[in-house]
């Protein structure tokens, strides 16, 4: 079984660094608060979702 990561945004990006605006915004493609996106669970996309884990909520689940 495959496993794959939820994560939505919770919280505005408007305090927040450039760097972490840039995570959420393009690696993630979280554009609005409340956007929910589902992703092939990999270091990569664990690595962006650890930097911005104060601004997101995320499940982990199987298919």
């Amino acid at each position: 079984m495959t496993s794959y990561i939820k994560v939505t945004r919770t919280r505005s990006t408007i305090t927040q660094a450039l760097k972490i605006r840039k995570v959420i915004e393009s690696g993630l493609g979280l554009r609005k608060i409340g956007v929910t996106k589902v992703y092939k669970d990999n270091n990569c996309i664990r690595g962006m979702v650890n930097k911005v884990k104060h601004l997101v909520s995320y499940e982990l689940f199987k298919k």
